[in-house]
């Protein structure tokens, strides 16, 4: 029986508490994160142990490293693993939470979205940029920014949806009601957006050509998820 599995996350900033829980799940059959992958975590079989898990987003220098996760392992939480500006962390049930009151749970928010937002902003501006030329040009340089544009689409509209998602998460800690119902209004009014670009520069007659690649540029990030999802249920079910 394989000693590692690889199982699928839910994206962090949609259900970060599905995710830990589902790892303190797997630690109880034994089965135990060893570090961060593409969209999921990379388990290792171990003992049995029930073990809860948090995450922390913080933007670290070299230097501050060894101070920060020397703080949360006086506080009871272990490191486990970090990607990026992401830091996952456990401890045994009953060690205090690392965010425990409003004022540190929106501070937690906030520094999630400074980590996300400096990816997100110069992919969505390219991607804006890449789409306008496609729109406005023609002929074999028109071939080349749509094939640019999608590749670029597949890698910004998910950092938007964490980017938005994200922000809900915090306004909803604050409890600014108003802005969480605007944020349920986002998906329809982008398609209207989209479908009224279009329209207005529909005249080479390639509306449904590039309604076509934004669908699939859209699509795709939800799809790969999807079959690494159930390529790996399989796999275990082989095991």
């Amino acid at each position: 029986m394989s000693q590692t599995k690889y199982i699928t996350s839910g994206g962090l900033a949609f259900s970060e508490n599905k995710d830990m829980e589902k790892l303190r799940k797997y630690s109880l059959k034994g089965w135990h994160v060893r570090d961060f992958k593409f969209m999921g975590y990379t388990l290792e079989k171990g003992v049995s142990s029930d073990y809860v898990y948090s995450v922390d987003y913080r933007s670290l220098k070299a230097e501050e490293e060894e101070e920060y996760f020397d703080f949360f392992s006086s506080a009871g939480w272990s490191h486990v693993a970090s990607e990026a500006d992401i830091h996952l962390f456990r401890a045994n049930p009953g060690t205090k939470p690392i965010y425990t009151d409003h004022d540190t749970r929106i501070e937690k928010y906030k520094s999630s979205i400074d980590s996300i937002r400096k990816f997100a902003v110069p992919f969505v501006l390219m991607t804006i940029l890449a789409w306008i030329g496609t729109m406005l040009s023609s002929g074999s340089l028109e071939s080349v920014l749509l094939v640019v544009a999608v590749i670029l689409s597949v890698i910004a509209l998910p950092m938007t949806w964490t980017v938005v998602a994200t922000y809900h998460n915090k306004w909803k800690v604050e409890g600014r009601e108003k802005l969480v119902n605007f944020m349920k209004l986002i998906p329809a009014l982008l398609l209207i957006i989209s479908v009224i670009i279009l329209l207005v520069f529909n005249e080479s007659g390639t509306i449904i050509n590039l309604l076509l690649y934004m669908i699939i540029g859209g699509t795709l990030p939800i799809a790969i998820w999807a079959i690494m999802s159930l390529y790996h249920k399989f796999r275990e079910k082989s095991n």
